[in-house]
C-alpha cells in the first residue's frame, strides 16, 4: 500500500508498504482522512525515535474485524493507545499508561498516514451519521482538549488563560469556553484571532498577560517561552496545565513553582465519547481550523504547510 514513512528524522512517500495484518481482536480500517498535528512535527524533529508510518488523527471505514463483524462498513475514529489489558497498570484503570502499549503512529504501531491501519476493536468509536469526516477527524485532539476538564475543576468565573492558539490551543479554548470561565487566549496570528472572535472568545498578546492574575493557565504553545509565560501568569496556588510535547528539554524555575505552590497537571489523551458528543451536538465545530488537504503523494507538502508559523489543520486524503 501507499503511505508516509519516517526514519531517522526523514520523511518519504512509499508505495511498497505491506498492508497491516490485524491481530486477534483487531480491526483493519481504510483511512479516509487524517490530520497532521504538532506531535507529528515533533517526531520529525526527534521527539521520540520512531521508525514507521506516522499519524494518529484519523477517520476511516472498518474493512475487516473478525471479533466484532458488526463494525465492518462503519465509519470510525480510534483511541491511539493499544494497551495489553493484563498488566497491573491496565488492571488499575490506567490503560493509556500501559508499559507494554503501542501507540498509533508514535510507538511500535503503524499510523494513519497510509491507506490502511489496524487498531484493537475496543479502541474504535463509531462516528454519528450527523458528523461529517471533516469534523470527525478532529476527534482525537478534541478528546485531548476535553481531558483537561477531567483533571481540573474549572468553575464559572474562574480566570483562565490559554497560551498558544495553534491547532490544539484553539480546541482547548473551545472546550473551556463552555464552562463559563473568564477565558482569554494568547494568540499571535490573525487567523487564530478571527476564529476565536467568531466563537466569542477574548484574545490578547503575550505582552498583555498580567503576571499573577490567573487561576488556571494552559500551556499549548510547545515553546519554552510559552511555558514561562503561562507559569508567570498564575496567582499563588494556581494550576498550570501542560498540553505540549517538546523535542527539546525545558528549563524550569523550580523555586518559583515551589514558592507559589503551583499545581502542575500534565495532560494528553482524553475521552472520545465526550469529543464525539461535542461534535454531534454542535457544541464545538472544529472545521474552521482546516487550511488545506493533500493526497498522500503530496504528504511532504502537507508537513511543510503544517510547520509554518501560525499554520492550522492540514489534512491528508488517502
Amino acid at each position: 500500500m501507499r503511505g508516509v514513512w519516517l526514519e531517522q528524522g526523514r520523511l518519504s512517500i512509499r508505495s511498497d508498504l505491506a498492508r497491516p495484518r490485524p491481530a486477534a481482536g483487531e480491526a483493519r480500517i481504510r483511512v479516509t482522512l487524517a490530520g497532521v498535528c504538532g506531535t507529528d512535527l515533533e517526531l520529525v524533529r526527534g521527539y521520540y525515535p520512531y521508525t514507521g508510518i506516522p499519524g494518529h488523527e484519523f477517520v476511516g471505514v472498518v474493512d475487516s474485524c473478525e471479533s466484532e463483524p458488526e463494525l465492518v462498513g462503519r465509519r470510525v475514529v480510534g483511541e491511539i493507545n493499544a494497551a495489553c489489558g493484563a498488566c497491573a497498570t491496565c488492571r488499575a484503570g490506567r490503560p493509556t499508561h500501559c508499559p507494554d502499549r503501542t501507540v498509533l503512529g508514535i510507538v511500535g504501531r503503524g499510523g494513519a498516514f497510509a491507506e490502511e491501519l489496524v487498531l484493537p476493536a475496543a479502541n474504535l468509536h463509531p462516528v454519528p451519521d450527523s458528523v461529517d469526516d471533516d469534523a470527525a477527524v478532529f476527534a482525537e485532539p478534541l478528546a485531548a482538549a476535553a481531558r483537561i476538564l477531567e483533571q481540573v475543576a474549572v468553575a464559572p468565573g474562574d480566570r483562565v488563560v490559554v497560551v498558544g492558539a495553534g491547532r490544539l490551543g484553539l480546541l482547548v479554548a473551545m472546550v473551556l469556553a463552555r464552562t463559563g470561565c473568564r477565558l482569554t487566549v494568547v494568540a499571535r496570528h490573525g487567523d487564530a484571532r478571527r476564529i476565536l472572535a467568531d466563537a466569542g472568545i477574548d484574545t490578547i498578546g503575550s505582552d498583555e498577560v498580567a503576571p499573577g492574575a490567573w487561576d488556571v493557565a494552559v500551556e499549548a504553545s510547545g515553546s519554552p517561552g510559552g511555558f514561562e509565560l503561562a507559569r508567570a501568569a498564575l496567582r499563588p496556588r494556581g494550576t498550570l496545565v501542560l498540553k505540549s510535547t517538546y523535542a527539546d528539554r525545558l528549563s524550569l524555575d523550580i523555586s518559583r513553582i515551589v514558592v507559589d505552590e503551583l499545581t502542575l497537571v500534565a495532560s494528553r489523551c482524553g475521552p472520545f465519547g465526550e469529543a464525539l458528543r461535542l461534535l454531534e451536538t454542535g457544541a464545538v465545530d472544529p472545521r474552521p481550523l482546516i487550511r488545506g488537504r493533500h493526497p498522500l503523494d503530496r504528504a511532504l507538502d502537507a508537513f511543510d504547510a503544517a510547520a509554518r508559523p501560525g499554520a492550522l489543520k492540514v489534512l491528508l486524503v488517502p
